[in-house]
């Protein structure tokens, strides 16, 4: 059972005890991402959750390493386009501690211009080994075809240049107006009861921040843009992209089990008939992405440069007859159990129930229980996804191709 608190200042608490397990994980979610920043700030949401590792008031960068390490711990941190979580998985008896070394990062970290320039330079490493993995990377060009100049289409990253400009003046600036408490979730899940929320609230449940306007989010056009890079690389990367459903559409477990027959599993149809039929492909699947106000199906495949037109027309036929004759009966009755399957099995970590939990309450501020899941999935008809793949599997699609020597199929304009 999960219980929801929202603290005097605005901030949430949502707890899941666990008592079968002798772990807890908690986390602390921000709504700051990178569709929230400008292109002269692009990537500060990601270099900001880098410094708050890098040392505290009382703690050195090595010290807040060592507070974890020293407890058989783990801490880390993720940022994504919507928002940033900083979380650490700890035995239950260490609780109190983890909840402690996450505050003094959340609140007291400094944000030394010493280690800020040492910190850009990983994170630069970090954006060149990225650039280095083109079966990523096409991804980040079909979302810049696809959402154009929207912060939607921005790198998570950030580039070289605004990587470049920061400093303590510009972090501790973004810090004031974006980890106000209303956009702060803290999420726990594990050994402990409902008194431990009375310790989070005794760290989180009284700061302030000085808003200095209300976060607006502007929906973004949806381009059918075709993008290209060259690229010295064994294999060409082909992604296709479709204007898919916002968080919380009530199309959205229609659409899921749409991606699980089209491209996410191995029975898949896209998997089948690239790879296992035509042997064109190691790598294909489907998977779509949600965010507040617009959502993005993406298929991806890579091979051989001398083989693009095949693998371009194989897929773009995958999907029409999917399209034009939707699913059958069988292909319903597996996808829902796989989904149903993964659900189950996804949960038994207490990672994931704490991922699962702070996502749902900042993003849409609801929790299902997994019966109301499960009839949600199982409530999905051939009607519903056919309905659903006619209004996604467009011709309105957008496309990005990684390529060695600018080959590119006949379709590719």
């Amino acid at each position: 059972m999960i219980t929801r608190h929202t603290c005097q200042n605005g901030l949430r608490i949502v707890l899941e005890p666990i008592p079968t397990v002798r772990s807890v994980a908690i986390g602390v979610w921000i709504g700051a991402g990178s569709r929230y920043e400008k292109e002269e700030n692009n990537g500060i949401s990601h270099f900001l959750e880098h410094m708050l590792f890098k040392g505290t008031k009382k703690r050195s960068a090595r010290e807040i390493a060592e507070a974890f390490d020293s407890i058989g711990g783990q801490v880390n941190a993720f940022t994504s386009k919507e928002y940033t979580c900083y979380y650490a998985k700890v035995m239950d008896n260490h609780a109190s501690h983890a909840l402690e070394v996450l505050g003094d990062m959340f609140f007291n970290s400094v944000f030394d211009p010493a280690e800020l320039e040492k910190e850009k330079n990983v994170v630069l490493e970090e954006i060149k080994m990225y650039e280095d993995t083109p079966d990523d990377i096409v991804h980040d060009l079909l979302g810049e075809a696809v959402y154009g100049s929207h912060s939607l289409g921005f790198p998570i990253l950030g580039t070289e240049k605004t990587i470049g400009s920061f400093d303590q003046s510009s972090l501790k600036k973004y810090v004031n107006e974006m980890y106000s408490p209303d956009q702060v979730v803290v999420s726990i899940a594990g050994n402990v009861d409902e008194s431990f929320i009375k310790e989070v609230e005794a760290l989180f449940g009284s700061y302030s921040k000085e808003k200095t306007s209300e976060l607006s989010i502007q929906k973004p056009a949806f381009h059918n843009n075709q993008l290209m890079k060259k690229k010295e690389t064994e294999q060409a990367h082909l992604c296709f992209g479709f204007n898919g459903l916002p968080l919380g559409h009530e199309d959205s477990y229609s659409l899921i089990v749409m991606n699980n027959v089209l491209g996410g599993s191995m029975s898949s149809r896209l998997f089948q008939e690239v790879r296992e039929d035509r042997g064109l492909a190691y790598s294909v699947f489907s998977y779509h992405s949600a965010h507040q106000d617009s959502g993005m199906l993406t298929v991806y495949a890579g091979t051989g440069a001398e083989q693009l037109d095949s693998l371009y027309e194989t897929i773009q036929a995958t999907l029409s007859t999917f399209k034009k004759d939707g699913m059958t009966p069988k292909e319903l009755l597996f996808a829902k159990e796989q989904l149903k399957g993964s659900l189950m099995l996804g949960l038994e970590s207490t990672n994931a129930r704490m991922s699962r939990n702070g996502k749902n309450e900042l993003m849409l501020n609801r929790h299902r229980t997994m019966d109301e899941v499960i009839e949600y999935i199982d409530s999905v008809t051939l009607e519903s996804v056919k309905k659903v793949g006619e209004r996604v599997l467009t011709e309105d699609f957008a496309v990005s191709l990684i390529s060695p020597n600018e080959i590119k199929p006949k379709s590719f304009a």
